[in-house]
Formats: structure tokens, C-alpha cells, sequence
């Protein structure tokens, strides 16, 4: 059987350029709104993982990365959502903290799920030394945490096929650290997978295919191959019969730009 992916950072349902209010509810249902199979959204607030099920009419599973915090101090999201009401485009995630989701259309299943932290500690440790980090680049890793989610879903016609939702570090100034959480994302999945099971591995990974020295590694171990971006829906074990960004004006409300990333889209099977 053939599936429909999608990926969206939906930048906290924030419009381009940002505005008080936010669209987040709208985004949901237009991005689900013809049934897709899978979608993987990256750059939730952490209150909306409860809506995202009525929003979608599809199954949720969500995975916090950053919690909502006041300063230094843990508060509750629904008061981190109710602050932010006042100026989305202000204050933007500062006090939403921060999540992702894979979103599974209730024809199949959802039969397991696991997340990895992308940048503990430990790993940025030995990732600084063996990329000679100056101390800028390792505080500006370490300054939010970043995971992926992994998703085994069992097909309506039969069959199984694990999803992966990353979203990795954002750091202009050296890529190399968000290749190096897209190449521990990759071996996370390895890992977690059945053999010969499908796997597909989407989500934000702030390098470029050009600039990254992970997706060719993917590419070379039976990957399909990347859009000219830095959203991704790559497959292994599953042909990919069409891959694309949404247009513009798909995203468009009333003259506003929905998220400042496009959806990417992949039909695989």
C-alpha cells in the first residue's frame, strides 16, 4: 500500500512575519485535512499536545523536549499558554516550552513508541572534543534540548513501518552539530527497528543535503534522496514515488504565511 508523510515545524503556529495572534489550531487541520497518513510536526507549544487528537481526528503521540519554564523556574503550560496570548509574536515559545509530535491516521496503529534525547550531555561531550567545539558553540548546544521520537505503526493492510520525528539543533554558525544529532537520529532508528522493517525518518534537521555530511551516509545505506531543504522525509525499505514542499499560497490564510517552513511531503510505498 502506498502512504501519504508529511513533516511541518509549524513555528508554534506563528504566521510570517509574526502577529499577535497565533494559527496553530488552522495549521493542524489544514496539514491533516485530506487524510494523510502520517504527519510529523516539530515546534509545538507543550499545551497543544492534549488538542492535537480533535484538532486531526488522528492518534497523537507527543514527545516534550523543552519544557515550559519561567526563567529558570518549571510552570505549568496551561499558564505559559494563557501568557502567550497576550503577543504570540512576542513572545513566540519563551514560555510554552517546546514539543513534537507524529500524528497516525486511525486506519492503522500505533503499536509502540520511543523518544531519544538528540544532545545529552555525555554526547555533546565527546561530539565538542571530536569536532574541536570552541566554548560558544558547545553553550549554544547545550542551551535547549532537542529529541527524537520513533513510531511503529501497523498498516491497515498489513504490515508494519517505523516513523522517526527529529528536531534538531539550530546553529547557523556550525551545522555540524545539527548533522551530528541527524546522524544519531538515524543510528536511533537502526536501533529500535525490526529487520527489513520500513523506515522513514522526517522532521527538521537544520542542515542543508548540500552542507551535511550524514544524508549521503543515509543515501548510501538505502535511503531515498533528500529535498532542497532543511525538512526532510527520507524512506528505506519503501519506494518514494513522489516527494515535494508545499506551494506558498497552500499554506496561505487571508494573506498571511502560515510557519516560516513549508511542508514536505512524500508518497512512499
Amino acid at each position: 500500500m502506498t502512504l501519504l508523510v508529511r513533516t511541518w515545524n509549524v513555528f508554534h503556529g506563528n504566521a510570517v512575519p509574526p502577529v499577535r495572534e497565533a494559527f496553530l489550531e488552522t495549521m493542524v487541520r489544514c496539514v491533516t485535512a485530506d487524510g494523510p497518513d502520517v504527519v510529523c510536526l516539530q515546534e509545538l507549544p507543550v499545551w497543544s499536545l492534549t488538542q492535537l487528537e480533535s484538532w486531526s481526528g488522528m492518534t497523537a503521540v507527543g514527545a516534550v523536549a523543552a519544557p515550559p519554564r519561567l526563567g529558570p523556574m518549571p510552570w505549568p503550560a496551561a499558564l505559559g499558554r494563557a501568557v502567550t496570548e497576550l503577543h504570540h509574536g512576542l513572545l513566540r515559545s519563551a514560555l510554552t516550552g517546546q514539543a513534537n509530535a507524529v500524528l497516525v491516521a486511525r486506519r492503522h496503529r500505533v503499536v509502540d513508541a520511543r523518544t531519544l534525547v538528540l544532545n545529552p550531555a555525555r554526547f555533546r561531550r565527546a561530539q565538542g572534543r571530536w569536532l574541536g567545539l570552541d566554548l560558544v558553540a558547545r553553550l549554544a548546544w547545550a542551551k535547549e534540548r532537542r529529541v527524537c521520537q520513533a513510531v511503529r505503526v501497523e498498516l491497515s493492510g498489513g504490515g508494519t513501518v517505523l516513523v522517526a520525528n527529529l528536531h534538531a539543533t539550530s546553529y547557523a554558525a556550525d551545522e555540524r552539530l545539527a548533522d551530528a544529532e541527524l546522524r544519531r537520529a538515524g543510528a536511533f532508528l537502526e536501533a529500535f527497528a525490526r529487520p527489513e522493517e520500513p523506515l522513514v525518518l522526517c522532521g527538521d534537521a537544520n542542515v542543508l543535503p548540500e552542507r551535511s555530511r550524514t544524508i549521503p551516509d543515509l543515501i548510501a545505506d538505502g535511503f531515498s534522496g533528500p529535498v532542497q531543504r532543511i525538512d526532510q522525509v527520507l524512506a528505506r525499505g519503501l519506494p518514494v514515488s513522489r516527494l515535494e514542499a508545499w506551494p506558498e499560497e497552500r499554506r496561505r490564510l487571508g494573506g498571511r504565511l502560515l510557519s516560516d517552513h513549508a511542508p514536505v511531503e512524500a508518497v512512499v510505498g
